[in-house]
């Protein structure tokens, strides 16, 4: 069973930084797509940001030219870097896989991990 465990949320202000960090129990260096989402209370499950394996990168039109994702093949690591952090992107945020070029709910490989919360509020 392939776990995957984010990390690197917590309490920052508006127009802060957040790192998050997701480790993968297996290799993701095969893995087409990988990718961020988040949840935040009452609302459905969304895709933040996106990375294929050859680094072409997709983001949700409320969070770009603010949030940048990468991935680390060797240590099996994916990334969200998030600046400008605004109120409304509080929620708890998942990593996951997808062998398709484009990630949804619907298509990923793994089971969710914890997740991890980021809250945004002064």
């Amino acid at each position: 069973q392939v776990q995957l465990v984010e990390s690197g949320g917590g309490l920052v202000q508006p127009g802060g930084s957040l790192r998050l960090s997701c480790t993968a129990s297996t290799s993701i260096f095969s893995i087409r797509t990988m990718g961020w989402f988040r949840q935040a209370p009452g609302k459905e499950r969304e895709v933040v940001a996106q990375i294929t394996s050859v680094s072409t990168t997709n983001y949700a039109e409320s969070v770009k030219g603010r949030f940048t994702i990468s991935r680390d093949n060797a240590k099996n690591m994916l990334y969200l870097q998030m600046n400008s952090l605004k109120p409304e992107d509080t929620a708890v945020y998942y990593c996951n896989a997808a062998l398709r070029t484009t990630m949804t709910t619907s298509n990923v490989l793994y089971s969710w991990g914890q997740g991890t919360q980021v809250t945004v509020s002064s």
